[in-house]
């Protein structure tokens, strides 16, 4: 209902008539007198650098002639989501006094509201003679609909379309920073704003294509930029900080109302990688081409590009701890492989550059030639020389199943000194045409002790207990084992 009667409203109000008439209860200044305006026609340069945490800090330099004395400025077409109070304007010769942050914006909705108690004309036309006639009415209320007085009756939901005699001067256009200022002398002033916002946000996407015999990948980083700040960012010079850069929580949070927007998605653009140095524990990224980041839109540069990065598969079969506290009965319990892909990011790999956090969506040929999806994962950021590894889903031709054979207390009298031993069977099977390796990995609670095994394990960590099997082509293996567990 509240949506349709917003329709019925902004198809009334089609056009603001500026034209002064004689009504009753209007008190809207008729102009904004003194105050000088800047738009983007008088930007010389902006600057972007997005943080992970949508959160950017915009510089905007402009050029514009001030007076000598008191300036009122108003500088338009700032992003509508700016934090005022980080506002900085640098100027020579100039001193900022005040400065008020106007993001109540025009629109017809918002145009009525401010009517609301003052009068408007009702523009109606004549359905058969199509002549035009005008009415002078009061707006009582404008929520979930609009109410107007006339003369002798009250109606609602009134067809045609009302014509205002002046523009509010708190309502504005565009998102706009007013300031009061000093200007010490007159002349062409180089002012430059900067302001922290949110709406602005990035984050990295990586494709990565394997090659035939899963042991090399051709991988290309993206870094996808999404504006819904409420301004555009016209030929910006564009950096990037990856990392986790604190900010202070506000002592009270007032939602307004949740910002939907509809984003366009551009293609990616053909770009060279963006160089990359360290700041403070930060890592920043810089573009090295200016770009424009429209709002409402998410787009595409690239980040990195390298060929034939070696990586290892892995077929890993993960137990849990509880397995180890009482007795199951359970019977060969069905157990899945996982899937991963290990890449370590050094420079002999043609890599080793610090990797943004991001999704990366892992693609193979088919037999025919045709790319096929096969797994995505997330990863965090990750500095040179690290690990980079990815789930990329279970295996469907390696399957295990895993029973307990034994399970007794052989010790301990009270909750926390009980003393375990418990055997177990894991049997792998392989449906390939070619021998695998599967890793086991068993998470034992407490101090435990291997007593007896098929196969060899690695004490991985103080809790963790690892075993590589190979299992042939079309064939199967077991493992067993014996342990002590003391709580």
């Amino acid at each position: 209902m509240l949506c349709k009667y917003r329709r019925l409203i902004c198809s009334m109000i089609v056009a603001v008539s500026l034209t002064v008439f004689m009504v009753a209860g209007a008190a809207f200044a008729t102009t904004q007198s003194g105050e000088v305006v800047t738009t983007l026609a008088d930007q010389v340069g902006v600057a972007v650098t997005i943080y992970n945490q949508n959160l950017a800090l915009v510089k905007d330099k402009r050029q514009l002639p001030l007076a000598k004395g008191e300036v009122k400025l108003a500088f338009r077409e700032v992003s509508a989501q700016m934090r005022p109070e980080t506002a900085l304007l640098t100027a020579a010769g100039l001193a900022v006094l005040e400065q008020n942050f106007e993001f109540d914006l025009l629109t017809p909705e918002a145009l009525l509201k401010k009517y609301v108690g003052h009068q408007v004309e009702v523009i109606s036309r004549h359905p058969t003679t199509g002549v035009e006639s005008r009415k002078a009415a009061k707006v009582l209320s404008s929520n979930s609909g609009v109410v107007l007085q006339f003369d002798d009756h009250i109606e609602t939901g009134v067809p045609g379309r009302l014509a205002f005699s002046d523009l509010p001067k708190t309502l504005r256009d565009r998102p706009t920073l007013t300031m009061l200022m000093e200007s010490r002398e007159s002349g062409v002033k180089d002012i430059e704003l900067s302001y922290l916002t949110g709406g602005l946000g990035w984050q990295a996407d990586y494709v990565a294509e394997l090659n035939a015999t899963d042991d090399a990948v051709n991988l290309s980083g993206w870094v996808t930029l999404t504006n819904t700040s409420g301004a555009s960012y016209q030929h910006a010079k564009l950096q990037l900080v990856a990392g986790d850069v604190n900010q202070a929580p506000p002592e009270r949070e007032f939602d307004g109302g949740v910002r939907q927007e509809m984003m366009m998605k551009a293609m990616p653009a053909s770009a060279p990688n963006m160089a990359q140095e360290e700041m403070f524990e930060y890592h920043l990224y810089t573009l090295g081409r200016p770009t424009t980041i429209a709002d409402n839109q998410s787009k595409q540069v690239a980040l990195l590009q390298a060929s034939s990065v070696p990586c290892k598969k892995e077929f890993l079969l993960q137990g849990s701890s509880y397995y180890y506290r009482r007795a199951y009965g359970e019977i060969d319990r069905k157990l899945k492989v996982g899937v991963f892909v290990e890449i370590e990011n050094r420079k002999k790999n043609h890599l080793g550059m610090p990797l943004p956090k991001g999704v990366v969506r892992v693609y193979k040929e088919d037999s025919k030639g045709a790319l096929q999806f096969v797994g995505e994962d997330r990863i965090d950021h990750t500095p040179e020389n690290e690990t980079v590894r990815l789930k990329l889903g279970d295996a469907f031709d390696l399957t295990a199943t895993k029973k307990q054979t034994s399970f007794k207390k052989i010790g301990g009298d009270g909750r926390y000194n009980y003393i375990y031993e418990a055997a177990f069977e894991i049997k792998l099977k392989n449906a390939k045409a070619e021998e695998v390796e599967i890793k086991i990995v068993e998470p034992i609670p407490g101090d435990w002790e291997v007593l007896t095994e098929s196969h060899s394990h690695h004490k991985e960590s103080s809790s963790n207990a690892s075993w590589r099997i190979p299992v042939a082509a079309k064939g199967e293996a077991v493992l067993s084992y014996r342990v002590r567990v003391k709580h």
